[in-house]
């Protein structure tokens, strides 16, 4: 039996990956976790779990000896960009230590596990329109230390893959989005504040940043789809972009959140919302992994968006 290793298992894309391995394979799948487990707990005891934090060198060593993975799907992260603009070094430092702990614990332990090194559609940054879709050769001109430190992850991949011969894929996922994602993305966002009017917690008002800005979105569980597809199928110290291949406004998210409700809700813009050094539209060319993998998104938009409302719907109720 293959074996299966998740960092940040627990976590919203962790918990969508072990439940999308243990469906359609037949591996072994272990897992670290750092704090809350409720997105896994209907999962436990499929699981083999390793509670952790992951900064030490040693620990990191430990639990992949132990586990002795064919495949390390490394999701552990600090994951908001908005964050790392208010803490740029701690960003930088968890994101960048964890990933080179992984690499190095392979390494260590002379293992021939496949590696899933996570970056981010984050790192292109700045791009004009001219470049789009952004393909894997656009330049890269990060905009946040979020950016910057899944550049890092990205660069330390390929260099144990060409230094040290580990089989690393690196992937470049866009924006996604599904249930179990945290506050601090806009999906969510909106949808607690929706599910919260429904409710008669507060009036028919969303709060809301820039709405005229495009995106590439995808439903994380055709994201995780892919992540599998990376590491049985991907050429090793390549780079894949990952996403829908189409830009989406976030303003249609809001809308298409807002029509499943039927009710006649305000927006308002905050500006608090308003993230600096927004670029007006990001989408991604993803013929290389479709090429090499046979990959296509399958869920829609107006799915990923019901399921979302649904989970804030029930949580709102849950919670009064």
């Amino acid at each position: 039996m293959e074996r299966a290793l998740i960092t940040g298992i627990s976590g919203f894309v962790g918990s969508h990956l072990a439940e999308h391995l243990l469906s359609e394979t037949d591996w072994h799948v272990a897992g670290t976790v750092f704090g809350d487990e409720s997105n896994i707990s209907h999962l436990r005891e499929r699981l083999e779990l390793y509670p952790a934090e992951l900064s030490r060198l040693e620990v990191v060593v430990e639990i992949i000896n132990r586990v002795r993975p064919d495949y390390i799907f490394h999701l552990a992260a600090q994951p908001l960009p908005s964050l790392s603009r208010r803490d740029p070094w701690g960003t930088l430092q968890v994101n960048i230590r964890l990933q080179l702990n992984v690499l190095e614990a392979v390494v260590r332990l002379g293992l021939e596990s496949r590696v899933l090194v996570v970056g981010s559609g984050e790192e292109y940054g700045l791009v004009s329109p001219e470049e789009l879709p952004i393909d894997e050769d656009t330049p890269l001109r990060p905009l946040n230390p979020y950016a910057v430190s899944k550049i890092a992850q990205d660069f330390l991949g390929l260099q144990y893959h060409l230094s040290h011969g580990v089989y690393a894929v690196r992937v470049r996922p866009f924006n996604h989005i599904g249930p179990r994602q945290r506050l601090g993305f806009v999906a969510p966002d909106f949808a607690r504040q929706i599910a919260e009017v429904e409710a008669g917690l507060r009036p028919p008002v969303v709060y809301v940043g820039n709405l005229d800005i495009y995106r590439d979105f995808s439903d994380v569980r055709d994201v995780v789809r892919a992540y599998r597809l990376a590491l049985t199928h991907g050429e090793p110290g390549q780079v894949y972009n990952i996403g829908s291949g189409r830009a989406y406004a976030v303003r249609e998210l809001l809308e298409g959140l807002i029509a499943l409700t039927g009710l006649d809700i305000e927006v308002r813009v905050d500006p608090d919302r308003v993230r600096p050094s927004e670029v007006p539209r990001l989408v991604a060319d993803v013929s290389r992994f479709r090429q090499r993998t046979g990959w296509e998104p399958r869920i829609p938009l107006e799915q990923s968006l019901s399921d979302v409302l649904n989970e804030w719907r029930a949580r709102v109720r849950a919670s009064t």
